[in-house]
This record gives C-alpha cells, sequence and structure tokens, in this order.
C-alpha cells in the first residue's frame, strides 16, 4: 500500500532463483484485459500479458531505483526493472497513456488477495508486521493486500491518482473486499527526523480491537516519539507522504510500531482500511458500482 517497493519477502520466496520467478511469471495463465476505467488518453486496467507486467516493473524501477533510494538486487539490476517473487501472484494494476504512438505505463499498484496469498508463501506485510492475530480475528472476510505503488513523475497529478483509486475500487468490487491493508512509507530511516508525524499516527490513528496489529518484535521502532499534548496536529497532517494522507482521509487505521526498510531507505507503517470503514462521501464519489469513470 505504498509509495511503495518489496525487493525481499518470506525466505521461502527469497529462496527462488532468478530464472525460477520469471519462468513462474511469464507462465502464469494470462488474463483478458480487463480495462476498470478512462479519463481522456487514460486508461485504467489490469495487467493482461507478460509485456504489460514488465511495463510495470520497468516504472517501479525507474522510481524506487532511479529517483528514489532504494538499492536493486542483482536480478532488478540486470534487468533494469524492479522484481521480486510475489509479482508471480499478484495482480498488477495499471494507469496507461494511450495519447503517444505506443501505450505508456505511468502508474502501477500490486495486488493480492488472501486466497492467492494462502495458496503460495502468505503476504509481503507479513515480514514486516505481524497481521496473523488480525487475519484470524476475522475469518470469514475477504482481505486484499495492496502495495508496490508508483507513478511517473510528470503524471503525479489528480488524473493519474483518481483512476488508480477507481481502479482499486472496482477491483474491490468485483472481488467482493472486505478489507485492505498493507505497508506504505515515509522517506528516511531516522526515526527521530519523523517523530512528530509517526507520534500523531499513534496517538490519533492507530487501529483498536480486532483489527490492531503491531510491528514484528525484532523490526519494531516505537511512534510514540513526542508527548501527545506537544503535537502541533496542522504541522504533523502537513509533514505526512500524500498516500498516507489519502489513507486516513478515505478512513484507515495504523498499526502499532513501525519498522525502517533500510534497503529501500525508508520508514514504514501499517495502514488498515475495512471497506465498511470507508467515508460515505468517497463511495458516492467513484460510485456503489465504480461507475464514475467506466470505460
Amino acid at each position: 500500500m505504498h509509495d511503495h517497493k518489496t525487493y525481499t519477502g518470506p525466505v521461502a520466496l527469497v529462496a527462488r532463483t532468478g530464472a525460477d520467478l520469471m519462468q513462474s511469471l511469464f507462465h502464469r495463465p494470462i488474463r483478458d484485459q480487463f480495462t476498470l476505467g478512462r479519463i481522456g488518453s487514460l486508461e485504467v486496467r489490469l495487467a493482461s500479458t507478460k509485456k504489460d507486467i514488465k511495463r510495470a516493473q520497468r516504472l517501479r524501477y525507474n522510481v524506487f531505483c532511479k529517483e528514489m533510494s532504494a538499492i536493486p538486487d542483482l536480478v532488478s539490476r540486470m534487468k533494469r526493472r524492479d522484481i521480486d517473487a510475489f509479482d508471480a501472484i499478484c495482480d498488477h494494476l495499471l494507469v496507461v497513456d494511450h495519447a503517444g504512438l505506443k501505450p505508456k505505463v505511468v502508474g502501477t499498484y500490486r495486488l493480492l488477495r488472501k486466497e492467492i496469498a494462502d495458496r503460495h508463501s502468505g503476504f509481503y506485510t507479513a515480514s514486516e508486521f505481524d497481521i496473523g492475530p488480525m487475519l484470524a480475528a476475522h475469518p470469514g472476510k475477504r482481505f486484499l493486500e495492496l502495495g508496490r505503488s508508483c507513478v511517473a513523475k510528470e503524471y503525479r497529478d489528480k488524473r493519474t491518482v483518481e483512476l488508480l483509486w477507481h481502479g482499486i475500487w472496482a477491483y474491490v468490487k468485483r472481488y467482493h473486499i472486505d478489507v485492505m491493508f498493507g505497508c506504505a512509507s515515509f522517506e528516511g530511516t531516522d526515526p527521530e527526523a519523523l517523530a512528530l508525524p509517526l507520534s500523531f499516527l499513534h496517538y490519533n490513528a492507530r487501529a483498536e480491537g480486532s483489527w490492531r496489529a503491531c510491528a514484528l518484535p525484532q523490526r519494531s521502532i516505537s511512534m510514540d516519539l513526542i508527548q501527545p499534548e506537544t503535537i502541533n496536529s496542522k504541522l504533523a497532517l502537513q509533514s505526512l507522504p500524500p498516500l498516507i494522507k489519502g489513507y486516513l482521509r478515505v478512513g484507515a487505521k495504523i498499526g502499532d510500531g513501525a519498522v525502517i526498510d533500510y534497503q529501500f531507505g525508508t520508514t514504514d507503517v501499517l495502514v488498515i482500511l475495512p471497506v465498511s470503514a470507508i467515508h460515505p462521501r468517497y463511495i458516492d464519489h467513484y460510485g456503489e458500482d465504480a461507475t464514475r469513470y467506466a470505460a
């Protein structure tokens, strides 16, 4: 659920070689193109070919490794694409610009449903947060992990973001999803430099009860770094990354504790968003059946 990333995952996945990964990725059943919406020359749809997935991986590499501070693994560096084992089992949401001579992937999200994760090696989020109790507390609910999101620099505007969110909502309706969750990132690995926004989230946005989930003990850093009475809420909100701020507006809550990801140069928090908690104005905006930007 990220501005996001993930080069490493559970040991069982990381142990696979690049050759094994690419073989599984490009021998998965190819889906029919599934268009979810349009705004002008921009289309949001699911990846339907191996070329689609390669284009998404290339965009992720350009954003995470070239523009930001992520350190790619050997396979990703050689291919100039952000590649990991989860690509083989996820759906890939794409925003495609058809204005030029060739379609161009300018935005992407990676989507992983629980029934798919259960058949393989679980969720990426489990490498940072103990989500087991939360999943066990809601056995009848359909969970969807969001991650690896990014947008090309020249397309970071309202239209592209609107289409990505519209695509996610259409996917949620298509698969009757009950809960969305995933990691979201702050730039930087110094918790003290992030004390204001982390403390604000800790005191004002923590998930409670059966939705509570904690960072893994061996990776957890405290988020209550300053006293609640000293927090300037306006400054704290201004210092939140746009994606995290957007999740909060929709109705999301945050897990307990943060995780430093040194490979990506980020500090990660867990975002939890039950569909029942989404503010009605956003459902009205995109349409109960995701019709606002329907193709």
